[in-house]
């Protein structure tokens, strides 16, 4: 059976992937919302505006939206069907496009409404990655330390019950 932990993970996985799938595509195509992808058209013309040193570097607002909605639906797509590392790498780079989506609101001096999602989601994204690197849990029977090639029980597995005293 599966430990909770593993449910956890992959729950979130899937659950984030369709969700950044579902919003990278509103950012390249109008089929799913037309007026979802008309209000992303606008808001990413004002990040353009916001920070001038895009406009120099020759980064168009459609450029900037479509390489973010590119890098969404890839990541999206990678979190919820490709196992192992590759997820905790999409974790990541997501994890960095939030937060770079959530400095592009401040700087426009966005609502709190407007950008909440993407706040809630990067904290998602957040205790996904942080449940991913934490070591499995191991098994009572396999705890054991092993000095000068005998295997010993671990110092807290071999320690007697609270209250009783252990006599040699």
């Amino acid at each position: 059976m599966a430990s909770p932990r593993t449910i956890t993970i992959v729950a979130l996985s899937v659950a984030l992937g369709l969700f950044f799938v579902f919003m990278g595509t509103i950012k390249l195509t109008p089929r799913l919302s037309r007026d979802a992808y008309n209000e992303m058209k606008r808001a990413y013309k004002s990040y353009v505006r916001a920070l001038p040193m895009l406009k120099k570097m020759g980064v168009s607002s459609i450029l900037l939206r479509k390489s973010i909605g590119a890098l969404e639906v890839a990541c999206g797509i990678v979190m919820t069907l490709v196992p192992g590392r590759p997820k905790d790498v999409a974790n990541f780079l997501l994890l960095l496009l939030v937060l770079a989506v959530l400095f592009f609101h401040q700087l426009v001096g966005d609502p709190l409404k407007r950008y909440a999602h993407a706040l809630v989601f990067g904290i998602l994204l957040t205790c996904r990655l942080l449940i991913a690197r934490q070591p499995e849990e191991q098994p009572l029977e396999k705890r054991i330390l092993s000095v000068n090639g005998e295997e010993q029980p671990l110092i807290h597995d071999a320690a007697p019950e609270k209250g009783k005293i252990k006599v040699s």
